[in-house]
């Protein structure tokens, strides 16, 4: 007989959003069991008693990356305490196919492992879409010698890990883009304790052979230790749609504008969003609603949260990414304020909660999501900006108090004493979210985009000083 019915959540080094899950899961009156894998060591005496006191049960591993024997062991020791684990959730990327094989032995549905590792590698899936027609931009594996051609032919170029997360190692191709640039990124990489997990060569969706799966991984470029692909780029404008697919049929509950993003050392970099978008018709809205559709469609992806990245031109909706994920930063807050209650997060649990019993999950998962002609589902607008740390150590950081519009929410996430690294990955100092009228949006918008920059002011220590 179960005594007890929780939600188990994997958390990478003692994060992933642990609060907010935790939070997402206690509403609903369930408990909660946290898997975390070691943290960082300037974390390892205060994150595990901070999820001690957050969680129902904690176990922290030993390593720095969670495994499946480490998930299997750990669900064995819920089942032997009588605890009834109801589905699995994470919002790390790296751990996307632990959830899956996880909810697969709890009898939930989701994606398979299979999906969700070749959702991740990225030049398996750019190549296939396009044999589909779903994208125009093909991609190769990166070498000295795509290198050479790509710099020689003179065209629009991106380079991107095959296998990554947080736009690390992300850049346009440019004329002085050496393979030396290449194997210093890589470096970081392999010396990142958090990030290094999330960049191991993954299986081909689209392969139809499972011999096919092996030749990124032990292809030209494996002397890096990291395999990068050169894609063609992808013009346009740049957008998120937040959906979740229920057996089948997906839901669009947000449609994200990037009205702002700049370009760092081996990084893009994601400053500011705006949903519902400004620049796009209805019409525009609803032909990139049907585009998610039908590649969500084609990869079969019938289950989950995704976080899909495109780019509108005249010449139509191409992809980006397609993150089996919520989006990071304030994606998920953001769609909370857009529906008036739910956020991703709560949306995301829920398609698994009611999984068996989904009429009434789906009748107001569609009240809450655009309608196919692009309608959205409130008249409310939702704005936030993101703000990137610099090399340095922290000396102030302060929030403003003269802003045209109250925040709806915000979160600082580094301190006074805290040093930063140089390195070719984000690394987030905060993040704020305003909401609005949808009516009085376009007259706010432009003082709230200048305004917003000094939402948050950081300070660093003059070297030498």
């Amino acid at each position: 007989m179960w005594k007890d019915q929780g939600v188990l959540l994997l958390s990478h080094v003692g994060f992933s959003l642990m609060e907010d899950l935790v939070r997402t899961v206690a509403a609903r009156g369930l408990k909660t069991h946290v898997l975390s894998s070691l943290p960082e060591p300037r974390h390892q005496q205060g994150r595990p008693a901070a999820l001690a006191a957050l969680a129902d049960d904690v176990r922290v591993t030993a390593g720095h990356v969670l495994t499946p024997r480490d998930v299997e062991d750990y669900l064995d020791h819920l089942e032997a305490t009588g605890t009834s684990v109801l589905c699995c959730l994470t919002v790390w990327e790296g751990y996307r196919h632990l959830m899956a094989l996880a909810n697969a032995r709890l009898g939930v549905p989701d994606l398979d492992e299979k999906q969700v590792l070749g959702l991740r590698d990225k030049l398996a899936l750019r190549n296939g879409l396009a044999d589909a027609g779903l994208t125009r931009a093909g991609a190769c594996a990166l070498t000295p010698e795509t290198l050479a051609e790509r710099r020689r032919g003179g065209g629009r170029y991106f380079v991107k890990p095959v296998s990554g997360i947080a736009s690390f190692g992300t850049f346009p191709l440019t004329p002085d883009t050496t393979w030396d640039d290449l194997e210093r990124i890589a470096a970081e990489i392999r010396s990142d304790p958090v990030y290094a997990g999330a960049f191991a060569a993954t299986p081909g969706l689209l392969d139809p052979e499972p011999a096919a799966e092996v030749d990124h991984a032990v292809g030209p470029g494996a002397d890096l230790g990291v395999n990068f692909l050169v894609e063609d780029y992808v013009p346009g404008r740049e957008f998120s749609f937040e959906v979740i697919v229920v057996d089948g049929a997906p839901h669009v509950v947000g449609v994200h504008e990037k009205c702002e993003m700049t370009e760092a050392a081996g990084t893009v970099l994601e400053n500011a969003c705006v949903s519902p978008p400004v620049s796009l018709s209805q019409e525009e809205v609803a032909a990139g609603i049907g585009w998610v559709a039908n590649l969500l469609g084609v990869l079969a992806l019938d289950w989950g949260c995704f976080h899909v990245e495109a780019r509108y031109a005249p010449s139509g909706w191409d992809l980006i990414e397609v993150n089996p994920r919520v989006g990071g930063s304030m994606i998920s807050p953001s769609v909370a304020a857009l529906t008036g209650g739910p956020g991703l997060l709560d949306f995301w649990l829920d398609s698994m909660l009611t999984s068996r019993r989904p009429a009434a999950f789906l009748r107001a998962l569609k009240e809450l999501s655009f309608a196919v002609d692009g309608t959205a589902p409130s008249r409310i607008a939702t704005f936030f900006r993101v703000f990137f740390a610099e090399p340095g150590t922290i000396r102030a950081v302060e929030r403003a108090d003269d802003l045209p519009l109250e925040p709806f929410r915000s979160h600082v996430l580094l301190e006074p004493g805290d040093v930063v690294e140089q390195t070719s990955r984000e690394v987030f100092l905060g993040q704020v979210l305003w909401r609005m009228d949808l009516a009085d949006r376009d007259a706010i918008l432009p003082e709230l985009l200048r305004a917003s920059e000094r939402a948050i002011r950081i300070e660093y220590e003059v070297r030498g000083g």
